[in-house]
């Protein structure tokens, strides 16, 4: 008998940024829809331009049983975040968001691309989270391999480029909000000068501001 299991996605978007929320997507399709999301031409959402995934999103979202998103704050994360064991820290926070989000999409599988080391660590932090009963598997570069985390990846990358876009219709244009983009850096040195403070939508944890905190001057050699 054909099955008709419901399959999840969930990628994230903003790990690594200095500015704007961390977003956890998740989608969740029956297993005779997944054909559709390859011929649509679904992949990692680093491998599509803003307009293909804007449309993209708006097909997946269609499509899908059940959507969601949940955001991590930068105060959320620095909460949780401290320079000496920030990957650690940030793996367990994005862990149990993961949770929530296979929690209200409930399906029989979740596929997750991991951010450990390990991946069945990953998993079992996961499952360790969740209050309902399903599958968890998590593997690395699951948004390149896995077409319902690549769908996810897409939702994720889309709502966190909307976060971005108010918060620039707010401050002004600062680019991607990542530390490797030299716009976002200087964006960010004229901020403290002018201020003499962190913006309240970055993280104050990140370690490009170790220098400001220090000596209240910001070491631009790390801004390069």
């Amino acid at each position: 008998m054909y099955s008709s299991a419901m399959l999840c996605g969930i990628d994230e978007a903003g790990r690594g940024a200095i500015i704007g929320p961390l977003v956890v997507a998740g989608v969740v399709f029956k297993r005779e829809a997944i054909e559709g999301l390859l011929e649509l031409g679904v992949k990692d959402s680093k491998a599509l331009t803003p307009a293909k995934r804007s449309q993209l999103a708006a097909e997946i979202t269609d499509r899908a049983v059940r959507v969601t998103t949940l955001e991590l704050s930068p105060g959320d994360i620095d909460q949780v975040v401290t320079n000496g064991r920030r990957n650690r820290k940030l793996n367990y926070a994005e862990a149990g968001v993961m949770a929530r989000v296979i929690d209200h999409l409930y399906p029989d599988t979740a596929y997750v691309d991991a951010c450990d080391v390990n991946e069945d660590k990953y998993s079992s932090m996961i499952f360790g989270f969740m209050k309902r009963h399903a599958k968890v598997i998590s593997f690395h570069h699951a948004d390149r391999t896995n077409v319902l985390v690549s769908a996810a990846s897409i939702i994720a990358k889309v709502s966190r480029d909307q976060r971005i876009s108010r918060l620039q219709d707010i401050h002004g244009e600062f680019g991607s909000g990542y530390p490797s983009d030299r716009k976002t850096l200087r964006f960010l040195n004229k901020w403290v000068k002018k201020k003499n403070s962190i913006p309240d939508f970055a993280r104050h944890s990140w370690s490009t501001w170790d220098s400001w905190k220090q000596t209240q001057v910001i070491d631009l050699r790390s801004f390069t």
